[in-house]
């Protein structure tokens, strides 16, 4: 048990959240938190365990209601916003859901959901409190919410995170970031997925403030400007995000900006090249929904000394590498990451396969590739699912992908693997070119073959004006794979 009346902030007067020009208090969110409870209280009958759908943009309704149903020992699970009616509704039938809450700029995708919903607004939660006026006691075993996977490869699958996790996951993360009081965090990233919602709940558990931004559009000149004119000590970001921001940057960005943490997918070798020239502090991380976000982090010095490394472990987190047979490999020896420890997740809910898949032995097997160096530094190659399998030979797309970038004219960059009746499968990829270049297809099989084994080079390429990608960055390879539906093999 933890009780929340002895870990509240000691200055009920110290900045929370800051939105827009609005700055909120912890002892105003305090009493907001409060509001939103009577306000879901007189309209629904829950009993704690309940599950509680959010769906909702970016704002004070979000975090309102995130608190309040904490507080009232609901299970909060957040929606993405940008999922259609069949998804959304299959998530919210998947789990249970008893109520949806809304915000104005979602209240048309709940109609056809099958289950309550309630509109909440900004200002409603300035209305009488209730009897939730005390933090009163919180269990670490209990449920905090079910947080859908990102289902770039399948249907997603409901991951349960107990408090116990998201507590563990903050006291590491402040401790490798070597969190200050005074810190101040960027938040651009939809919360409604782990990595903004981590922004939210680990500001609540440090007591310090983040500005919160809209997730959606990425308005790349109004975040510069806050990175600008703000004292923001922390930024979390997708890769992608800082590209663009670099790209339409015209002033610095404060002196205080001691950190850019880079999540969803690893930089390219360019843009870190970028961030050395432009002396970016950046910190690159690996993480999954299933472990409450960050299991390791490497910051800047060995960002820079070891690109592409994620880092040693975290606090509370322990990562092994096994081969084909279960066995511990060796150093430097790909095979698939297994995760131990405090922050991995309970179980997928509604999934009992799944779980039982996933959890084995006390590890979470997370699918990825990757190793441990002769350091016990952390390198991800790739997600499992995404492996392509040519003629028995194993071909890593993020290797090929970082051997297609090389080329001057590659803006970005997927690969992924088509079925192939002689070797099984082959690889193709889908490139997204500069601003004002070109470059045919054979050119790039040229470039490629200069650089890779021949089972690598993709015998499909196609070119699109923009890679499809989930909101936290990630790119949708279901969505990339259908420009070649139907296609035969190239010669290339």
């Amino acid at each position: 048990m933890l009780d929340q009346k002895r870990h509240v902030n000691p200055e009920p007067d110290k900045p929370f959240l800051m939105l827009g020009g609005r700055v909120i208090s912890f002892a105003e969110m305090n009493r907001l938190a409060a509001g939103g409870c009577g306000l879901i209280q007189r309209f629904k009958a829950l009993k704690p365990g309940d599950k509680v759908g959010l769906l909702m943009a970016n704002g004070l309704p979000f975090v309102g209601s995130l608190l309040a149903l904490m507080r009232m020992g609901l299970v909060a699970v957040p929606l993405n916003t940008r999922l259609t009616k069949p998804e959304l509704s299959w998530q919210v039938e998947n789990v249970d859901c008893r109520l949806v809450l809304c915000d104005p700029s979602t209240s048309a995708q709940t109609g056809g959901l099958g289950v309550d919903t309630l509109e909440l607004r900004g200002q409603t939660f300035a209305e009488a409190s209730s009897a939730y006026n005390e933090y009163g006691w919180m269990n670490l075993n209990d449920d905090f919410a079910i947080v859908h996977t990102s289902g770039t490869s399948g249907r997603p699958k409901a991951a349960i995170l107990t408090y116990g996790n998201i507590v563990s996951s903050a006291l590491a993360s402040g401790f490798k970031l070597e969190h200050r009081q005074r810190e101040r965090w960027l938040c651009v990233l939809p919360l409604y997925h782990l990595g903004g919602l981590s922004i939210v709940l680990r500001s609540l558990i440090y007591g310090t403030a983040f500005d919160l931004m809209p997730a959606a559009p990425f308005d790349v000149h109004r975040v510069n400007q806050t990175l600008s004119d703000n004292p923001i000590t922390l930024a979390s970001l997708a890769p992608t995000m800082l590209q663009r921001l670099l790209d339409a940057k015209t002033r610095p960005w404060n002196p205080q900006l001691r950190l850019i943490l880079l999540g969803g997918e690893a930089p390219s070798p360019q843009l870190l090249q970028r961030c050395v020239a432009e002396k970016l502090p950046v910190a690159t991380s690996y993480g999954l929904t299933e472990t409450a976000s960050q299991v390791a982090t490497a910051l800047p010095d060995l960002v820079y000394r070891k690109p592409g490394t994620a880092g040693k472990p975290l606090l509370y987190s322990t990562v092994r590498i096994i081969d084909e047979q279960g066995k511990d490999a060796p150093p430097d020896t790909p095979g698939e990451v297994l995760v131990g420890g405090e922050t991995v997740m309970r179980g997928y809910y509604n999934d009992p396969a799944a779980s039982a898949k996933a959890l084995r032995d006390g590890w979470l097997h997370t699918g990825d590739i990757g190793y441990l160096d002769q350091d016990g530094d952390l390198f991800i190659l790739q997600r499992r699912v995404d492996l392509i399998v040519s003629g028995g030979e194993n071909i890593y797309p993020a290797e090929v992908e970082a051997a297609l970038r090389q080329h001057p004219a590659v803006a970005e960059a997927v690969v992924l693997g088509l079925p192939d009746p002689k070797w099984g499968q082959r690889a193709a990829a889908v490139i997204v070119t500069r601003a004002g270049q070109s470059v045919s297809a054979e050119a790039i099989s040229a470039f490629a073959r200069e650089r890779l084994a021949g089972y690598k080079v993709p015998r499909n390429i196609a070119f699109v004006k923009a890679l499809p990608r989930t909101a936290s960055g990630k790119v949708r390879r279901r969505d990339a794979r259908k420009v070649f539906d139907d296609a035969p093999a190239s010669d290339n």
